[in-house]
């Protein structure tokens, strides 16, 4: 049996109602759950882009690379191993004002994860950190005893570290 692996996939489409709930659909089909998904424009004009982490097997990765291509709006899609991608999650944290005042361990939990405040009130401040998903799930434990307000987490933005070459092919 293959091992599974995590991969990024890229796909690249037309921006259609319901490409997003049909793609879904391919890996819910195959009982494959999707760790992440992000949707976003791209670099090429009116083209978008929609990134899914997921761990499966190589076997099933050309599969479903297959499938999605099938789908009328997509142009194009990829794959990609952890080893050939650049890739990051970000994520903001909802905290107590008073944790500022009354705590220093906040202030050195912050300069020392590179997280940064970018808003600030008399009841709460608000708290981004972008890294690697293990970076963010470290932050949310150490805070998570301070108590969390709020929390929410990015999908995967990826680049890969070789060209892509969708942008020549569509020239």
């Amino acid at each position: 049996m293959s091992t599974k692996n995590t991969y990024t996939v890229s796909i690249y489409t037309e921006n259609n109602v319901g490409l997003l709930n049909r793609i879904s659909a391919i890996f819910q089909r195959r009982h494959m759950n999707i760790e992440s998904i992000n949707s976003s424009k791209s670099e090429i004009k009116n083209v978008s882009r929609i990134t899914i982490l997921v761990k499966i097997t190589e076997d099933q990765m050309k599969k479903i690379i297959g499938q999605i291509e099938k789908q009328v709006e997509v142009i194009k899609a990829f794959y990609h191993s952890e080893e050939e991608t650049i890739y990051q999650e970000s994520c903001l944290f909802k905290l107590n004002s008073d944790l500022l005042i009354e705590n220093d361990e906040i202030q050195m939990i912050i300069n020392q994860s590179k997280s940064r405040v970018i808003n600030i009130n008399k009841d709460f401040f608000v708290l981004e950190k972008s890294g690697s998903k293990e970076e963010v799930e470290e932050l949310y434990q150490i805070l998570k005893k301070h108590g969390i307000m709020q929390f929410v987490r990015s999908g995967r933005i990826a680049i890969t570290k070789e060209e892509m070459k969708i942008s020549k092919m569509l020239d």
